[in-house]
């Protein structure tokens, strides 16, 4: 990137889209989408862009789409650097189609599904161009909020530590952080599946594990981890524990505490009732 980049009047802004429900855009996400003479996301070979998808309503007329289309996923390659050789120069030539927009007086917004800094693309971006253009971060909803919602179950109270796991860790790795937590998420699941259902069952927590499945989308559904086919686990897939899972469920002087609440009680009742075993054994809400 030139230093005369640096006075150009193109605007670069990462934009997060949300999981999947494009109500859950928010309405600086969709003033950015709606001026943008530059919509850019992220699409794998052969497949739509789910960003796209999301966002779509939004596009202006006239606006120039730019798809940056990954080399390769969880195939192989003949780079060779290997996987991250091959990304990295993939990173490198998107990151200079955009500056091209950006050079020329381009606003460019950057799509990115869930939230641009949390295990996205956008990142990659950001690093490659942020110090040479006026950029943007706008936050979005990530996917284990709303899987969370799907479940309706809190997902961690008070003092409860949270933690957040690629599921392709080490498995004894992964078993010993899940042990070690009140609340988790493991993300980066499909071919990891099996090998993280053995972590949780090592850490004690497989019971309350919950698989949740392209959350906030149409066709989104969930069910017990123990009762997952491990043989079709999508991308768009993480898994939930919640913290008051731990040893069971919170203590019964804590539920004894909250029991003469109506609006706790109203709010287990609902849960009870609202949700209950779906199509195929799904849990969907009624």
């Amino acid at each position: 990137m030139s230093v005369e980049a640096t006075t150009r009047a193109g605007h670069f802004a990462g934009v997060g889209v949300g999981p999947g429900d494009p109500e859950l855009i928010t309405r600086k996400a969709a003033r950015l989408i709606e001026n943008a003479d530059v919509i850019a996301y992220h699409a794998a070979r052969g497949k739509a862009s789910n960003a796209r998808r999301i966002a779509a309503d939004l596009f202006p007329a006239g606006a120039i789409e730019e798809e940056l289309t990954y080399p390769v996923t969880t195939g192989t390659t003949a780079h060779p650097g290997g996987y991250a050789g091959a990304l990295a120069d993939f990173y490198e030539e998107s990151a200079r189609r955009l500056a091209d927009h950006l050079d020329a007086g381009r606003d460019v917004v950057l799509l990115s599904e869930g939230d641009p800094l949390f295990y996205g693309s956008y990142m990659y971006m950001h690093d490659r161009l942020a110090l040479d253009y006026d950029t943007e971060v706008v936050p979005g909803v990530p996917a284990f909020l709303a899987a969370t919602a799907a479940v309706a179950s809190p997902l961690v109270r008070q003092t409860d530590v949270l933690t957040v796991l690629p599921g392709t860790l080490p498995e004894p790795e992964l078993a010993r952080r899940l042990a070690d937590t009140d609340g988790a998420i493991i993300m980066k699941l499909g071919r990891t599946f099996p090998a993280v259902r053995r972590a949780l069952a090592a850490a004690g927590r497989l019971e309350h594990a919950l698989y949740v499945e392209r959350a906030s989308m149409p066709e989104a559904r969930w069910l017990p981890v123990a009762d997952v086919d491990e043989r079709s686990v999508p991308y768009f897939s993480l898994i939930v524990v919640t913290g008051d899972s731990l040893n069971g469920r919170r203590s019964r002087d804590e539920q004894a505490s909250v029991a003469g609440s109506s609006t706790c009680a109203d709010a287990r009742e609902l849960l009870v009732v609202g949700l209950g075993p779906g199509p195929d054994g799904w849990l969907t809400p009624r």
